[in-house]
């Protein structure tokens, strides 16, 4: 449970300017977002630029020339360094300047280094971590369907002009349901109860399903709203901070990952997950013929998920222009689920160091 202690430290930081707690990994990127030419990412007003060596590892330095500073994101990889679009020196993936191409015999290379970041690829992803902790105490959230061929994956990016707990809070709140129209999943939601802690937030509720993949033609259902027919189902969210996971069910599996870019600002994926489990029969099949299956269907639910985020983020945005307009003004809530984020919230940026487990 959270502690009296801690809310009493955390009780008058305003929401809505809450910092992250950087000792946590965040997702900067998907992993074919970072091909052969740097790319720049931002987490928490920290500009980063992202690389592949020759062995197509990851890695992650401030993108930054400490030369001139200008962006060496604009630059290039060459024999496994990241050379300055500008002046063409070369950086190592530990951030040490290791060639300057106009050095003199006489002249040595100034002691200067690029600030370097843990960084790691899994699941899809790219996960980076800016704390001061040991990274390799704090694991990072897992995605076993992502591999998993029993699962169909979709993914949409969240980009939305907004703080990040305003998108945090309208995914814990399954009742927003009502503005989703043609794009509800679920129906009736009643929350249940909340488990609180220090590291997250689960809420049940019991809703209404408007999907069952229980037939080898469920997933039309997908396509085909005429499909659907209602039935009851257990919807769980979790807020495991910095990320969200929820099941709706036995057949849907979704997770939103985090990159809050800063105050104003939130970038986030949103993964949907379609679970061929019922299936028994296809269980049997060659495994390169279900990997065949799982490939071909990636992105089944893409339109269901770019209709969802396009009447979120409407709102997320309205929210934070109406904040900064009148940051004084109450809003009234009535759903318990958002109290307990928002303590969350406030405990993790008033609080950085990672608890062990």
């Amino acid at each position: 449970m959270v502690t009296s202690e801690a809310i009493q430290r955390t009780k008058k930081q305003p929401i809505r300017t809450c910092g992250i707690n950087p000792n946590h990994w965040y997702v900067v990127a998907k992993s074919v977002e970072v091909k052969n030419e740097p790319v720049s990412v931002t987490l928490w007003k920290e500009k980063i630029v992202l690389y592949r060596d020759n062995a197509n590892k990851i890695w992650a330095l401030e993108d930054s020339c400490p030369h001139r500073r200008v962006k060496l994101s604009e630059g290039q990889v060459v024999a496994n360094t990241l050379e300055c679009a500008y002046h063409g020196w070369r950086f190592d993936e530990r951030g040490n300047c290791v060639a300057i191409p106009y050095l003199q015999d006489k002249q040595k290379i100034p002691h200067c280094q690029v600030k370097s970041y843990p960084v790691q690829e899994h699941d899809g992803f790219i996960w980076l971590f800016l704390g001061d902790e040991n990274p390799d105490t704090v694991p990072p959230m897992r995605i076993p369907e992502w591999e998993h061929l029993n699962y169909i994956a979709s993914v949409a990016t969240i980009d939305c002009r907004g703080h990040f707990s305003f998108l945090i809070e309208n995914i814990m709140d399954m009742h927003h349901g009502h503005l989703h129209d043609d794009y509800q999943a679920w129906a009736s939601a009643k929350l249940i109860n909340i488990e609180e802690s220090e590291q997250r937030v689960d809420a049940y509720y019991e809703a209404q399903s408007y999907y069952k993949i229980d037939k080898i033609w469920s997933i039309s259902q997908l396509f085909f709203p005429s499909l659907r027919q209602l039935h009851p189902d257990p919807l769980t969210v979790r807020y495991i901070y910095p990320h969200w996971t929820s099941t709706l069910g036995d057949d849907f599996k979704l997770y939103c990952l985090f990159c809050p870019i800063d105050e104003t600002h939130t970038r986030a994926y949103l993964l949907h997950f379609t679970s061929l489990n019922a299936f028994w029969r296809l269980h049997k099949l060659p495994i390169p013929f279900r990997r065949f299956i799982k490939n071909r269907l990636f992105g089944a639910a893409n339109g269901f998920l770019a209709g969802l985020v396009k009447q979120d983020v409407k709102m997320i945005e309205q929210e934070q222009e109406a904040y900064l307009a009148h940051p004084e003004r109450k809003c009234y809530e009535l759903n318990r689920a958002i109290a307990s984020v928002q303590r969350l919230i406030q405990t993790q940026a008033a609080n950085p160091q990672h608890p062990r487990p």
